[in-house]
């Protein structure tokens, strides 16, 4: 029997070879009036470009907690503008389906199925609702069941659903419907016989309605106090004393417990509750709620909370914390808020909270030795916490092991250091350290360690036989490029054993091990012609060939000969520097020439040359083409330069920023020569693009520097005075390094900038800083200035482009453009590389 997943296209989009069309006229005052109105309506790209949107993607896999059966999840194409244009709100950072009491998602699961992971046969499940529109899933601790939420947005409900694994069947588990605009709504109690959820209340009734007179003027008041570093420049806040109203009425929930005949349990009253999780034993859960007063300046995130444990009828055993209201913080990337931080479950104990609070106020300028402490507290939450560890960098979270292992990370963003540490959380033993260095350092990680279920369904280290020793599985980053591995480490003393190392002709990523003493694990295997697939190896034997799990055909067999390279060259000042070079099919540089190539970036700051130097990706991993990135193009004959580094490299006390546009300029002209020298571009057709940062990367280059013919910026920000307070990896506030963010701004140098550039915006982004004021002020800039530009905002997007309208408007707008201003442009006058 043939089996569906042999006949389901890859994981990857399609896309097909491209005519080009005819050569757009120049533009003129008239041309530009006509442009206005040419944008009533979504138009379509070429033909073959349509099939990268509407292509079906592979199905993505859950394994079972026993790690022996696989679920299938597989999701559709794009939705419609009309899915993605439905009402939705805008409050507290969060953006709320109103009908359907959820957080606003539009594409969903469309089908679930089951397979044993030694390759039987695939197993329908029957019952399931239709349309599926599964959001969440969860495999039950005991594996006897799945449960998922569906999203009916007809019948405004986000529906809970189980699955009878063994029956292969699926139904209903309640009728009132759950809140999902914080979270999942439901996880699965320890003891596998129900399920913790979060309910629409009973009677809650309508959202308060709006009358449209205001109560009064809305106000906001500082007393002053020392400078802060207000938390970026975010979007979507509350606005007025309604907005508040409407907020609180969806953030409302009743957290409930569910058995699996569908009876329901209220624990405590409905609140403003935003974070449930029940301990390890199975009675007690760990509850946050929001308090007022909320804010306007900051999301829901930073509003006062309160965290306690309550028991399964509700009743609150234990007060953990009252959080205030955090409107800023101290200056800096390791800055963090006083009080209770990062608190969970200990998975390894029966109910055991661990947490850590900052010991320097937060401000990573304040000089001390103890920067975070850890504490545990086990219940029943009597007498001081215990301290767990004492750390001078920031804590980074722990995996648990048992009580006499446990690993704990810290880190320290400021100079890209890293810890790792063991503890024996239940004993006496020192801390050991088992890992220091830069977490910049790709080719010195050892590899995150292997986590498995245990029989709760709490995530913990998988142990190796021996009691001391651990599995760790990594991306293998070399000088060759990246060759994932699997790893045995001895906790003794440090070592490793290679169990498994991919080797060419294929890259090979360990995803599970499928059993406790690593002889058999889960991997995805790829090439540059054959897309990722699921298989089985047995590592009893080096020469043991894996069993495919999954046979995902190519899915773009017309892009078969696309060729690949891994290309490294030299900047300037010494930095060394990789991209991956595309060709497309049939293009042979010594008979054909250089074509028109397409530079695709997104800039990276480091603290370290040789960590900046460090080449990343595998020139074995397949060649993915899509609609969002620059590869599409290699269908319509270009050719592309993929994530050439363009590294901000400040070493020492340097500030990266303090040399952007210097360093952004010389990686772009090695590229540049690069790609020139190799006889695959000539200087007259190189064009660049890039989204968010890459779109700033974009407009930068094309005021400092020759070196592009034209540029497409997608959903960027331009003028860092509209992010005071730190954008990216920029540490210090407007006010501290006025020069910088005034020298990084393409805004400030729009007289310079005389290459087309084609910027899109979402007309909704809500990333913090990428207001869709940025890109229409950059347009009135390059406009009024006698530059040549062209604005399109996408009605109802975001900072991701979501519908398929949107994607193909996007599409149709950067071919044209590539067309028009890089393929056929008229010779212009070679200038010199740098203004």
């Amino acid at each position: 029997m043939t089996s569906r997943l042999h006949r389901l296209a890859g994981p990857l989009l399609l896309v097909a070879l491209l005519a080009v069309p005819p050569h757009a006229p120049a533009r003129t005052p008239a041309a530009d009036a006509a442009t206005a109105s040419d944008a009533g309506g979504y138009r379509l790209p070429p033909p073959e470009l349509q099939v990268l949107v509407d292509a079906p993607r592979a199905p993505r896999l859950s394994l079972s907690p026993r790690r022996d059966l696989a679920a299938y999840l597989r999701s559709p194409a794009l939705p419609g503008i009309d899915v993605v244009a439905q009402p939705e709100l805008k409050l507290g950072g969060l953006r709320i389906h109103p009908r359907t009491y959820a957080a606003s998602r539009f594409s969903f699961v469309d089908d679930l199925w089951l397979q044993t992971v030694d390759g039987g046969e695939e197993r329908r499940i029957a019952g399931l609702p239709q349309p599926l529109s599964l959001d969440t899933m969860s495999w039950s601790p005991d594996q006897r069941h799945i449960a998922f939420t569906r999203v009916d947005a007809r019948a405004g409900r986000v529906e809970l659903w189980i699955v009878d694994v063994a029956a292969a069947r699926a139904r209903r588990l309640i009728e009132q419907p759950l809140n999902t605009v914080v979270g999942s709504g439901f996880e699965w109690l320890p003891d596998s016989q129900g399920l913790l959820v979060q309910l629409r209340p009973e009677g809650q009734g309508e959202p308060p309605a709006d009358a449209g007179i205001p109560a009064g003027p809305n106000i906001q008041e500082t007393a002053g106090g020392g400078v802060v570093q207000s938390l970026r420049t975010f979007q979507d806040l509350l606005r007025n004393p309604h907005d508040e109203a409407v907020f609180a009425h969806f953030l409302t929930t009743q957290i409930a417990r569910v058995d699996l005949r569908g009876g329901v349990t209220p624990v405590g009253a409905p609140d403003l509750h935003v974070g449930m999780a029940v301990s390890p034993d199975g009675r007690h859960i760990l509850r946050q709620r929001l308090e007022r007063p909320f804010s306007y300046l900051v999301p829901y995130s930073r509003f006062p909370r309160v965290i306690d444990v309550v028991a399964l009828d509700g009743r609150v055993v234990h007060t953990v914390a009252r959080l205030p209201l955090v409107e800023g913080l101290p200056t800096g990337n390791d800055a963090v808020a006083t009080g209770v931080r990062r608190i969970a479950w200990r998975a390894d104990a029966p109910a055991t909270l661990v947490w850590a609070e900052a010991q320097d106020g937060g401000d990573p300028s304040v000089q001390t030795d103890v920067r975070d402490r850890v504490y545990m507290h086990a219940a029943p939450f009597r007498g001081e916490p215990r301290v767990l560890a004492e750390l001078s960098m920031r804590y980074a979270g722990a995996a648990w092991g048992n009580g006499e292992l446990a690993l704990l990370n810290e880190y320290w963003w400021r100079t890209r250091q890293i810890r790792e540490w063991r503890l024996a959380p239940d004993g006496d033993r020192a801390p050991q350290l088992i890992r220091e260095g830069s977490y910049e350092d790709r080719y010195a990680d050892p590899g995150s360690p292997v986590m498995v279920p245990d029989a709760n369904g709490f995530s913990r280290l998988l142990v190796g036989a021996d009691g001391n020793s651990i599995y760790r599985i990594g991306e293998g980053a070399s000088p060759e490029g990246d060759r994932p591995f699997l790893d045995r480490q001895s906790l003794a003393d440090g070592r490793s054993e290679r169990l498994f190392h991919s080797s060419a002709p294929w890259y090979e990523m360990p995803r599970a091990l499928l059993d406790d003493n690593a002889t058999r694990i889960l991997t995805t295997r790829e090439s540059p012609t054959e897309p990722a697939n699921f298989f089985v190896r047995t590592l009893a034997g080096a020469s043991a060939e894996p069993v495919a799990l999954t046979a995902f055909e190519h899915p773009t067999p017309q892009l078969r000969d696309v060729v690949k390279e891994q290309i490294r060259y030299r900047r300037n000042d010494g930095v060394e520097l990789t991209g991956t070079l595309y060709l497309p099919p049939g293009y042979d540089p010594q008979r054909d020439g250089p074509r028109p190539l397409l530079m695709w970036a997104y800039p990276q700051e480091f603290k370290s040359a040789d960590a900046a130097s460090q080449v990343t990706d595998s020139p074995y991993r397949f060649n993915t083409v899509s609609y969002w990135g620059p590869l599409a193009y290699l269908a319509t004959g270009y050719v592309v330069l993929d994530d050439p580094a363009m590294p901000i490299v400040g070493e020492g006390d340097a500030e990266p920023n303090d040399t952007y546009v210097e360093q952004l300029v010389a990686s772009a002209q090695a590229a540049v020569d690069e790609v020139v020298r190799r006889g695959v571009a000539d200087r007259d057709r190189i064009a660049v693009g890039g989204h968010s940062y890459g779109a700033f990367m974009t407009a930068n280059l094309l005021a400092h520097s020759d070196l592009f013919r034209a540029g497409i910026a997608r959903s960027g920000a331009y003028n860092r005075s509209l992010t005071p307070f730190g954008f990216q990896a920029e540490e210090r506030n407007y006010w501290q390094a006025q020069g910088t963010y005034q020298q990084m701004s393409p805004f400030n140098h729009a007289e310079k900038i005389r290459e087309p550039i084609l910027l899109i915006h979402g007309e909704e982004d809500n990333n913090s800083g990428t207001f869709p004021m940025q890109s229409e002020r950059m347009y009135a800039a390059i406009k009024g200035l006698g530059g040549t530009t062209r604005l399109v905002m996408l009605p109802r997007e975001s900072h991701g482009y979501r519908a398929r309208e949107s994607i193909l408007h996007m599409l149709h707008e950067s071919h044209q453009w590539l067309e028009t201003h890089v393929r056929n442009a008229p010779p212009r006058e070679q200038k010199a590389a740098a203004r």
